[in-house]
């Protein structure tokens, strides 16, 4: 069975359309990724998905029970579902464990205990415990958020940016958290999101949105590895879009363009086709080099940084254009 079914759903601020014949389902315990530039929809989505926003036409089901909008329903929000803004909605004065357990059940007190533990844990926020909320930082805020939208269990978790504002040395850990958290009990999650390191480790599929419609809907292995065009493959970082000719002249499809990611793109000292550096950006393990080639900027990896002005040797494998080989 279906868990959240999207029909035709279109929808308009004033006269702004925003979202445009949006339709899809998702199963039961899927993780899905929402991506897409700034301003396409995203956020909005998972709004009308709540129930916090009416739309101008479509229809939604949650387990084929059609979701109303704030028009027709007093407290806006679904059952079943919980929504994680980038506005936190924290009590302030209240302590962290308290904001946690705020919806839970008082009536047994050892199982409240016993679950905002759990969920401390989760968030790895059990120090702060009995903090007041207005102690905390904006990363340690949104932890707790996190917590206390995963108090009650709920069925279909929709997250927006819900890493934004954490550390990088603990979002990792985090994510990995959160995600064996939602596979083990089963809660399916949209995560809309701007980074891939949300998306490709996590997600089962990835939903692009570009100007309110839906490019494509796939598995995100799918989606990264063939991308379809220039912009879905830029919402995982850098790419270049190079001609066949000016690599494979021998294919027959030689006039036509193909996407490489940066670690695609190999440095060799005996190709003919050569690149001029332009800048070298240091990455940790390695370096994102600026380049030009065919008076175009392209980028590549490297193990060293190389100089301004350089001119190096580029390469592709072959394997790498047969994986990728799509018309632009």
């Amino acid at each position: 069975m279906n868990m959240l079914k999207v029909q035709n759903v279109s929808f308009a601020y004033e006269t702004i359309p925003v979202l445009e014949n949006i339709s899809f389902t998702i199963e039961k315990g899927q993780h899905i990724a929402l991506i897409g530039a700034s301003g396409c929809g995203k956020s909005t989505l998972l709004k009308i998905i709540y129930g916090l926003l009416d739309v101008d036409k479509g229809e939604l089901f949650w387990n084929d029970k059609k979701l109303l909008g704030p028009l027709y329903n007093l407290v806006p929000g679904q059952e079943n579902m919980k929504y994680l803004s980038q506005g936190f909605e924290l009590q302030s004065y209240r302590t962290v464990a308290e904001n946690i357990g705020q919806y839970l059940s008082n009536f047994e007190p050892e199982l409240k205990r016993g679950r905002v533990k759990e969920l401390l844990d989760i968030v790895e926020m059990t120090p702060y415990a009995h903090v007041k909320v207005e102690k905390l930082s904006g990363g340690q805020k949104q932890r707790v958020a996190l917590a206390k939208v995963l108090a009650k269990k709920p069925e279909l978790l929709l997250l927006d940016e819900p890493f934004g504002n954490i550390d990088n040395f603990r979002r990792s850990s985090l994510r990995r958290n959160l995600f064996s958290y939602l596979k083990r009990n089963k809660i399916t999650s949209i995560t809309a999101t701007h980074d891939k390191t949300d998306i490709l480790s996590f997600a089962d599929e990835t939903i692009v949105i570009y100007q309110g419609n839906i490019i494509t809907k796939r598995p995100t292995f799918e989606i990264y590895q063939n991308p379809n065009s220039y912009y879905i493959a830029s919402l995982f970082g850098e790419v270049n879009e190079l001609k066949i000719r000016d690599f494979f002249p021998e294919y027959q499809d030689n006039q036509a363009s193909f996407l490489i990611y940066p670690h695609e793109l190999k440095i060799d000292a005996y190709s003919l086709l050569k690149a001029t550096v332009k800048k070298s950006y240091f990455k940790g393990n390695h370096f994102l080099t600026e380049a030009i080639f065919d008076k175009k900027v392209i980028f590549l990896e490297s193990n060293v940084k190389l100089k301004e002005n350089q001119e190096i040797g580029i390469r592709i494998d072959k394997e790498t254009l047969n994986l990728r080989r799509k018309i632009i």
